[in-house]
């Protein structure tokens, strides 16, 4: 008897898109080695394109083991090879580090190579010892990433272009390999402050947020939501193109397992190891961001209501962080399967049984 295929959890049928996200924080001081950890990531990306999930994403981090991918096209690459459906890309693509021209034929070779499934996350990077590492004035962050992100956007269209500014000068170039998808690439905008938010959707630009790290409660992510499409509406009426932007994805740290004690044992640690390498964060524990509502952890039960709540405030993609803290590798492995065929299909149901009640 032949097994029907899963329902993709990025399929438009669905009223929310499911989708992975890596920062591939590393420890070297524990048993798994960097080898192993990437060969991880690379066992869950397969596997998450076998159970349909929207989208793959990893972070991009230099100069400390708060992140183990520097370059992420080489990872993303690898994956595209190895993977059919699943989107993939940074998040986020540190423009402010970068030639902006180098990143837009990385990524522009890396959707011909993945045949069209490229989402790039775009930010101006927030790590002191990146800064330092790279000899940038984080004080001119805003002014050189306005910068990237101008040519960015030119250079992707595949017209020939110049541009003169104060960090970047481009004379009469035009890239010669350009993304396949037809609207070019889908961006998304990193917002590490709630503020930012409007300013994001005035640009006409998809946004990416982590709850978690700014605020406390799941009202306060319908907030910031708010004056994302308050912003992107004034763009439309200005003019504004409406493919270019207008989404917002939401990324928060998940685990699922068979009952929410089980979840704990494996999440909490790893979740308190995580915050106390982070370098910039709102102080959160265990306790403080299961009750704010902002980390999906605990029993599909559990989890469903959690999603609810964000899905009832705006959220509509949502992005989870699987393997994050040192968390054993099987322990992730099975709640990305879990998400996928249990925690998925529930929270559908329950959506469909609002709309018919």
């Amino acid at each position: 008897m032949t097994q029907a295929a899963p329902a993709r959890a990025g399929s438009t049928a669905g009223p929310i898109r499911l989708s992975i996200f890596s920062v591939q924080d590393h420890y070297p001081e524990r048993e798994r080695t960097l080898n192993r950890f990437y060969d991880e990531t690379i066992e869950q990306c397969v596997l998450a394109d076998k159970l349909g999930y929207d989208s793959y994403f990893v972070a991009e981090h230099h100069f400390s083991h708060y992140g183990a991918i520097p370059n992420p096209t080489v990872m993303l690459s690898h994956l595209a090879a190895i993977t059919k459906n699943i989107r993939l890309g940074p998040a986020i693509s540190v423009l402010t580090f970068h030639n902006p021209l180098d990143v837009a034929e990385s990524y522009a070779m890396l959707d011909m190579l993945s045949k069209g499934r490229v989402t790039l996350g775009v930010g101006s990077g927030y790590l002191k010892h990146e800064f330092d590492g790279y000899g940038v004035n984080p004080a001119e962050k805003r002014e050189r990433y306005d910068e990237s992100m101008a040519i960015l956007k030119r250079a992707l269209t595949g017209e020939k272009f110049s541009f003169d500014a104060k960090f970047h000068t481009v004379k009469d170039v035009q890239l010669c390999v350009t993304p396949v998808q037809a609207n070019g690439l889908p961006m998304y905008v990193a917002v590490s402050a709630p503020e930012v938010s409007y300013y994001v959707g005035r640009q006409g630009n998809n946004m990416v947020m982590v709850p978690y790290s700014q605020l406390e409660r799941v009202a306060q992510v319908g907030e910031v939501l708010s004056n994302f499409r308050r912003g992107y509406d004034e763009h439309v009426a200005s003019g504004g193109d409406r493919l270019e932007g207008g989404d917002a994805m939401a990324a928060f740290h998940a685990h699922v397992a068979t009952t929410d004690a089980e979840a704990r044992i494996h999440a909490e640690p790893a979740f308190e190891l995580y915050l106390a390498t982070r370098q910039r964060a709102k102080h959160q524990t265990y306790e403080k961001v299961m009750s704010g509502g902002l980390a999906l952890f605990g029993s599909v039960d559990t989890v469903v209501g959690k999603m609810l709540d964000l899905y009832n405030v705006g959220i509509r993609h949502f992005v989870l962080l699987q393997n994050f803290g040192g968390m054993p590798a099987e322990a992730a492995t099975r709640s990305i399967r879990m998400f996928a065929e249990e925690v998925l299909p529930r929270f559908n149901a329950a959506v469909e049984q609002r709309k018919v009640a």
